[in-house]
């Protein structure tokens, strides 16, 4: 099962997407599909970004609509993720329309996979826009192939990480600890898979390019 989640921010910087089971809209991300001809499968937010015509607009044409207070605990994008690995717990979750907006949604968005309760799933979840993608490793070993098109890769620790060792990349590391969450940005694929492990910790790995 593939899901394709649609935040509200700009459009401009979603990828091609094809191929999904279901599409949930979030907020303002339904709006944004339905007038690029797409309905979703489900609507989901407090919808407080939209005026009373364009509210009318998504809920004469989603079939199920999930409304929540303006003023809550969780984000809209939060309260969808929840909602998809509710109804699917085995699924891939694509998160586009999460980034290129405020900074302070981006950040909200990129430390989902650390929440406690979207830990069991962060390998299943992937925030994508036209020149980004953004998975989640746990501690382990991994291979990390690369995606056509991009030419940067970077390990994000979103938390402190022990023992993290990369190889068949242009700045290798072994077995080093970093202590704080940090950024190693700007690394290359040597060949068509880099090697990540780590022992502790949750790393964001990012493939980039200029667009």
């Amino acid at each position: 099962m593939k899901i394709l989640l649609v935040a509200g921010g700009d459009p401009t910087y979603w990828p091609a997407f094809a191929g999904f089971d279901k599409i949930i809209g979030i907020d303002r991300g339904n709006l944004f599909l339905l007038r690029r001809g797409i309905v979703p499968d489900l609507a989901i937010g407090d919808f407080d970004s939209l005026n009373a015509s364009e509210k009318k607009e998504v809920f004469s044409q989603v079939a199920e609509v999930l409304t929540s207070p303006a003023e809550k605990d969780d984000t809209d994008t939060q309260l969808a993720l929840l909602t998809a690995f509710e109804r699917f717990p085995k699924a891939q979750v694509t998160l586009i329309g999460a980034t290129g907006g405020r900074l302070d949604h981006l950040l909200a968005n990129l430390w989902l996979g650390v929440e406690l309760r979207f830990q069991p799933f962060s390998t299943q979840i992937r925030i994508a826009d036209k020149g980004n993608s953004v998975d989640y490793l746990m501690p382990g070993s991994h291979q990390i192939v690369k995606e056509a098109q991009m030419s940067y890769l970077a390990f994000c620790c979103l938390t402190p990480v022990k023992q993290l060792t990369l190889k068949n990349v242009k700045y290798e590391l072994s077995a080093i600890d970093f202590l704080q969450p940090t950024s190693l940005a700007s690394n290359e694929f040597l060949t068509g898979e880099a090697e990540v492990s780590f022992s502790e910790g949750i790393i964001a790995v990012i493939q980039s390019r200029d667009v």
